[in-house]
C-alpha cells in the first residue's frame, strides 16, 4: 500500500454565508467548502438552466431538424456507452413524439465498427436510406465519416461534447460547447446534455409555429434520461449540470420515468422514492453500459425506449445477465492487472516507479479494459492505460487519470511530439481512447510515462486524498447522514462528502470475499460505529485483518435492514495513524 496523504479542503471562513438558509451545519460546511456562496446556487429548478438560446449553432440544428421533419428519413446515430444509449433514446423520442415522420437509430457495434461515425457505418447507415444523420455523443471526430455522408447527399446534424481534434468535420451543424470560442458558460455538458438543449430548443420553435402535435411530451419529460446519463458520464456536476440532475431524479423519484429506467432500478433493487444520484450510478449505468462493453448497446437503447413495462423488464433482465457476464470478466483481468503492476514495483515498501503506467494482456476483452484502468488507476494513484486486442496488428486503449493531468492533453502532446505513433485518439481531461499499432507499444508505454512525469512536475504531488475534515462524535450521526444525503446531487466535481477520523479497530472481518466489515470505537468517546469497506480485499490469502488505532477516510450512510434504518461507516481508505 502506498503512503498516502490525507488533505482538508478549505472551507469558507465568512459565518454569515448560507447561514439564513436553515442548513444542518456539516451540510452547509460542505457546501461552503465546494464554493457554494448564497441560498441562490442551491436553487434547483429549471429556471436556473443556462438559456437554450446561449449555446452555439443551436437555431441553425433547429432549422436543419425541420428540413428534414415531414418528408425525410432522420437516422440517430449514437455513442456505446450509457450516455450516448441515453443520448440516442432522448433524441428518438423527441423527434417521434413531435410529429417527424421517420426516426430510427444505429448504434455502431464495438467490436465491428469502433467508435463514432466512421465511413463504415455511414455505408451501412445508408441502406436506410436517410435524409438526415443526427450523431449523439460523437461526431466531433469523425470527419472521414461526415464526408462520406456527404458524398452520398446525406445531411449531418453533429451533437457532441468532446473535445475537438484540429480539424473539425464539415458536416452541416455542429453543435458543442467544447468548439473553440464557445461562449456557453457549461462546456460540462455531457452529451444526453447537448441534446436535451437541441430538443428543447426544437419543441420551443414548434410550439411558436404551432407544430406540436396534441398531447406531445414536453422537453422537460425527457430529463430521466439526461440525468442518468449525466452522472454516468461522470462529467462535472457544476451548477447547470447539479439543476438537470436534480430534475431528472425528482421526476424518477415520482415515477414519472421511462419504463426502461424503472425496470432497471427495480432489478439493481433500488427504491424510486429514496433515490439518488448514486443509485444511477452504481445501480443502472453499469448495467446499460455491459450492453456496450459485452454485446450490442441496441438492447440498453430498446431498454430506455420501451413503453411497456413487461418488455422493459425482460429487457433489464438481459443486461443484467450481461453485467453479471462483465463483472467476471473484469475481476479475472482486475487480478490479472494488479499482478502486472505489483512486478512492476521495486522491491520493499517504495512505490511505484513510474509516472504513467500502460497494461495489456492478450486475452483482455475491449469492451471490459476502461474498467480495469479505473481500478487500477484507483489503487495505484496514477493514470493508467489498459490496452486489448484489436485485430489487424492493432490495439485499441482506453486511459483513466488524476485531477490536475489532463489525459487527452497527454495524448495530444504525445501525438505532437511524436507523429503516427497513435492512430486516433479523443476524449476528456479524465479518461481517453486511442488506437495503436501493436508493434509501438513499448515506445509508447516509454513515451506515456516520460509525458506524464512532466504534467506531474508541473501540477505537484497529486496522491493527497481530499476530505471535508473531521466530524465530532455528535456529528457522526443518522441525522447528518439524511441531511448529506438530501443535500444532493453529488458527483464528479462535487463530490459526495467524506471526512477522516482516527478509530480503534474493535473487530474486523471478510464478508463476500473482498469487502471488510468492521465494529469501530472512536476514542475516548465511548462510541462505536459499524463499518464497511467495500472490495477493499484484493487477495484472501496474503490479506491481513486490520487491528489496533488506524486513520480512515469514510462517508456516511443510511443502511436500510428489515426496515429499520441506521448509521453506516461507508470506509473508501484504510491508512495507518498520523
Amino acid at each position: 500500500m502506498n503512503l498516502r496523504v490525507v488533505r482538508r479542503a478549505a472551507c469558507a471562513e465568512d459565518a454569515s454565508m448560507l447561514a439564513g438558509a436553515g442548513l444542518h451545519p456539516v451540510l452547509r460546511r460542505i457546501y461552503l467548502g465546494r464554493g457554494v456562496r448564497t441560498a441562490d446556487d442551491l436553487d434547483m429548478s429549471l429556471d436556473r438552466l443556462l438559456p437554450v438560446s446561449t449555446l452555439e449553432s443551436i437555431a441553425a440544428a433547429v432549422d436543419l431538424l425541420l428540413e428534414h421533419r415531414a418528408g425525410g428519413r432522420v437516422l440517430v446515430i449514437g455513442d456505446f456507452d450509457a450516455d450516448g444509449a441515453t443520448s440516442t433514446a432522448l433524441v428518438v423520442r423527441a423527434l417521434r413524439a413531435w410529429g417527424f415522420a421517420a426516426v430510427d437509430f444505429l448504434v455502431p457495434n464495438r467490436f465491428e465498427f469502433g467508435y463514432g461515425l466512421t465511413p463504415e457505418i455511414v455505408r451501412l447507415a445508408s441502406g436506410r436510406s436517410p435524409s438526415l444523420i443526427i450523431t449523439v455523443d460523437n461526431g466531433i471526430s469523425s470527419a472521414a465519416g461526415v464526408a462520406e455522408a456527404r458524398t452520398r447527399a446525406i445531411d449531418v446534424l453533429i451533437t457532441d461534447h468532446h473535445l475537438p481534434g484540429t480539424e473539425l468535420p464539415t458536416a452541416n451543424v455542429i453543435v458543442n460547447p467544447n468548439l473553440t470560442g464557445s461562449l456557453f458558460k457549461s462546456r460540462a455538458l455531457a452529451g444526453v446534455g447537448v441534446a436535451f438543449y437541441v430538443m428543447a430548443a426544437l419543441k420551443r420553435r414548434l410550439d411558436q409555429e404551432r407544430l406540436t402535435p396534441p398531447g406531445a411530451p414536453t422537453a422537460a419529460e425527457f430529463l430521466d434520461l439526461v440525468a442518468l446519463g449525466t452522472v454516468a458520464d461522470l462529467v462535472p456536476l457544476d451548477a447547470n449540470n447539479r439543476v438537470l440532475v436534480a430534475q431528472g431524479l425528482k421526476r424518477i423519484r415520482a415515477g414519472r420515468c421511462a419504463a426502461g429506467i424503472r425496470a432497471l432500478l427495480e432489478i439493481a433493487g433500488r427504491p424510486l422514492e429514496h433515490l439518488i444520484a448514486a443509485d444511477l450510478a452504481f445501480g443502472v449505468a453499469p448495467r446499460l453500459n455491459a450492453a456496450g462493453r459485452l454485446d450490442d448497446m441496441t438492447v440498453g437503447i430498446q431498454c430506455l425506449l420501451a413503453d411497456d413495462i413487461g418488455a422493459a423488464a425482460a429487457l433489464a433482465a438481459r443486461l443484467d445477465e450481461l453485467n453479471h457476464e462483465r463483472r467476471a470478466i473484469e475481476a479475472r483481468m482486475q487480478a490479472e492487472a494488479l499482478a502486472a503492476v505489483r512486478r512492476l514495483r521495486d522491491p520493499g515498501p517504495r512505490a511505484l516507479q513510474r509516472s504513467g503506467v500502460c497494461l495489456f494482456d492478450e486475452s483482455w476483452h475491449q469492451g471490459v479494459v476502461g474498467l480495469v484502468a479505473s481500478r487500477v488507476k484507483d489503487r495505484i494513484r496514477r493514470p493508467v492505460i489498459a490496452f486489448a486486442v484489436a485485430g489487424d496488428g492493432q490495439l485499441r486503449g482506453s486511459a483513466r487519470s488524476m485531477p490536475g493531468i489532463h489525459i487527452r492533453d497527454v495524448l495530444d502532446n504525445l501525438d505532437a511530439r511524436h507523429p503516427q505513433l497513435i492512430g486516433k485518439f479523443g476524449g476528456h481531461a479524465m479518461a481517453a481512447g486511442l488506437a495503436l499499432e501493436r508493434s509501438r507499444l513499448d515506445f509508447f508505454a516509454r513515451a506515456f510515462d516520460e509525458e506524464v512525469a512532466a504534467w506531474a512536475a508541473r501540477c505537484g504531488p497529486g496522491d493527497a486524498i481530499e476530505t471535508d475534515g473531521e466530524l465530532t462524535v455528535a456529528e457522526i450521526a443518522l441525522e447528518t447522514a439524511h441531511a448529506l444525503r438530501a443535500g444532493g446531487p453529488w458527483g464528479q466535481a462535487f463530490p459526495e462528502p467524506s471526512f477522516d477520523g482516527v478509530f480503534a479497530i474493535r473487530s474486523a472481518r471478510i464478508v463476500g470475499d473482498k469487502h471488510l466489515k468492521m465494529w469501530l470505537e472512536l476514542p475516548r468517546t465511548g462510541r462505536s460505529f459499524d463499518a464497511i469497506a467495500f472490495n477493499h480485499v484484493e487477495d484472501q490469502s496474503t490479506f491481513t485483518l486490520p487491528e489496533g488505532s488506524l486513520q480512515l477516510v469514510y462517508r456516511l450512510d443510511v443502511n436500510e435492514f428489515q426496515g429499520e434504518r441506521r448509521l453506516q461507516l461507508l470506509v473508501d481508505h484504510v491508512l495507518p495513524s498520523p
